[in-house]
C-alpha cells in the first residue's frame, strides 16, 4: 500500500522500558516510539486528549494532599464537582451519586427507578450495550451476554434502526414507539420501573433514533408509571457536538441520566445525576459505593468540565465532526463497501456492506479495514449486532488535518479490500 506521513506534531514520547504505552492529546505510542492517530480514544473514554496537562496537575495536586476517604466523611471535592456537573443539566437533574464504572452506573439507575416506583419491570433496547454485571440484564447483543441466568424482568423493544429496521419512512418513529406500548401491554404487569436507552448505541453500531421517537417513548412510559433513563456513557460532554448531552438533540429531558467514560478522561469515574424526589427514595435502604467520590477522581472530574468550557470541546466536536462526516459522505459515493455514515459530531459509525442494495454487513473486511488502517497508524473500533461497523470517536482535540489524514488513509484501505470483492 502507499505510504503516509501523519500531520506534524511536536511530542517526543517516553523511551521504551518495557511493556508500556505513551500517549498525547490525539496520539498514542508503541514500544518503539511508533505515533498513532488515535481515532477510537480507549473506546470513546479520553475526551479532551491523552495527558491532557491540565488534568494530570488536578490529579497530582490532590495525591500530594489526601488520595482517599470514604464519603461518609465529606470532602470539599465531591461538594465543588457535583454542583459544577449538576449545573450542565435542564430541569431539576440536580442530585448526583458517583461510582466507578458505566456498568455501576446503569446498575444503580435500575436500581432507583425500582425503588421510585415500586415496580421492577425495565424496557431497553434490541442490540443495545449498557455494561457487564446486572447491567448485562440490559444489554441485548449475544456478543457481549455470558451463558449465565440473567434479564429477569428485562424486556427489549425494537431497536429504532431506519436503515436496517422494519419502517423507515416519515412515520417510523411513532412505529417503533408503538412497539414500547405493545411490549408494556403484553410482557408486564401495565406497569414499569423505567426505560433506558443511550441517545445514541454506542457499541451496537453508532445507531441514530428517529427524531420523534424518544419523545413518543418517554410519553407512553411515563403513562405506564415509568422513568426515563438516558445512558449518556458515550455520548456525553458535548461528544454529538450539537449539544452538551445527547437526550438533547431529541428535545426530552430524562428522570435519570447516567455517565461515565469521557467523564473522568479514562479516570475510573462514572455517575448518575436524578432530581431530588427520585435520590430520596434510595435513602429507604444503605447505599454505598467505597470508591465513589473519592478525592482523586474528583478532582479529574472537575478538570475535564473545566477543559471542556476552556477549550471549547463542544464546539470543536460540532465543528470537526461535522467536516469528518461530509468527507465520509463524499467517500460513499466513491466506495461500494460503505452503506452508511452514522452518528453525529465526534460519534462517528461507518456501516460496511458487501451490497449497497441488499445491505448484506461486511464483517470479514470491517476486520479487515481495522487492521489495514492499524498499518498506517490509525487505531479505530468496530461494532454493531454484525461486527461491520467501524467505530470513529476520537479524544475531542482531533484536528481538521488529522481528519485529512484519517479520510485518506480509508481511502487507500478501502480501495485495496475492494479489489478483493
Amino acid at each position: 500500500m502507499e505510504k503516509l506521513m501523519l500531520p506534524p506534531f511536536d511530542y517526543k514520547p517516553t523511551p521504551y522500558e518495557g511493556l508500556i504505552f505513551d500517549g498525547k492529546m490525539q496520539y498514542v505510542f508503541d514500544e518503539k516510539g511508533e505515533r498513532y492517530l488515535d481515532c477510537i480514544a480507549g473506546i470513546c473514554t479520553v475526551s479532551v486528549g491523552h495527558s491532557h496537562p491540565k488534568i494530570i496537575k488536578a490529579a497530582k495536586d490532590q495525591y500530594d494532599k489526601i488520595q482517599h476517604i470514604t464519603n461518609i466523611y465529606l470532602h470539599p471535592n465531591i461538594v465543588e464537582y457535583s454542583e459544577k456537573l449538576a449545573s450542565k443539566f435542564p430541569g431539576n437533574l440536580k442530585v448526583c451519586y458517583f461510582c466507578n464504572s458505566g456498568s455501576e452506573a446503569n446498575e444503580f439507575a435500575m436500581q432507583l427507578a425500582r425503588s421510585y416506583t415500586g415496580q421492577f419491570d425495565i424496557i431497553a433496547l434490541r442490540n443495545a450495550y449498557h455494561g457487564m454485571g446486572a447491567a448485562m440484564d440490559l444489554t441485548a447483543n449475544a456478543a457481549w451476554k455470558q451463558p449465565t441466568p440473567h434479564g429477569f424482568g428485562i424486556h427489549h423493544a425494537l431497536l429504532p434502526d431506519t436503515y436496517r429496521g422494519p419502517f423507515n419512512g416519515e412515520d417510523a418513529g411513532e412505529k417503533y414507539a408503538q412497539d414500547v406500548e405493545d411490549l408494556i401491554g403484553t410482557s408486564t404487569c401495565g406497569k414499569v420501573a423505567g426505560f433506558i436507552c443511550e441517545p445514541i448505541q454506542g457499541v451496537g453500531g453508532v445507531i441514530e433514533y428517529p427524531p420523534d421517537y424518544l419523545k413518543r417513548v418517554y410519553e407512553i412510559v411515563r403513562k405506564h408509571g415509568g422513568l426515563c433513563i438516558a445512558d449518556e456513557v458515550q455520548t456525553g460532554f458535548g461528544r454529538t457536538g450539537d449539544n452538551y448531552w445527547g437526550f438533547q438533540n431529541y428535545g426530552v429531558i430524562p428522570d435519570i441520566v447516567t455517565m461515565a467514560k469521557g467523564i473522568g478522561n479514562g479516570a475510573p469515574l462514572a455517575a448518575v445525576v436524578t432530581t431530588p424526589e427520585i435520590a430520596q427514595s434510595i435513602t429507604k435502604k444503605h447505599h454505598f459505593n467505597t470508591f465513589g467520590g473519592n478525592p482523586i477522581s474528583m478532582a479529574i472530574g472537575k478538570a475535564v468540565l473545566e477543559v471542556i468550557d476552556e477549550e471549547n470541546i463542544q464546539e470543536k466536536a460540532k465543528e470537526v465532526g461535522g467536516y469528518l462526516h461530509s468527507e465520509l459522505e463524499k467517500m460513499r459515493e466513491k466506495h461500494k463497501l460503505i452503506g452508511k455514515i452514522r452518528g453525529r459530531g465526534l460519534m462517528c459509525g461507518i456501516d460496511l456492506v458487501e451490497d449497497q442494495k441488499t445491505k448484506k454487513p461486511a464483517t470479514t473486511q470491517a476486520g479487515e479495514v481495522m487492521e489495514k488502517l492499524k498499518d498506517l497508524k490509525v487505531l479505530i473500533g468496530k461494532g454493531g449486532l454484525f461486527g461491520n461497523i467501524l467505530r470513529i470517536k476520537p479524544p475531542m482535540c482531533i484536528t481538521k488535518p488529522d481528519i485529512n489524514y484519517f479520510i485518506k488513509a480509508l481511502d487507500v484501505v478501502l480501495d485495496s479490500v475492494e479489489k478483493k470483492i
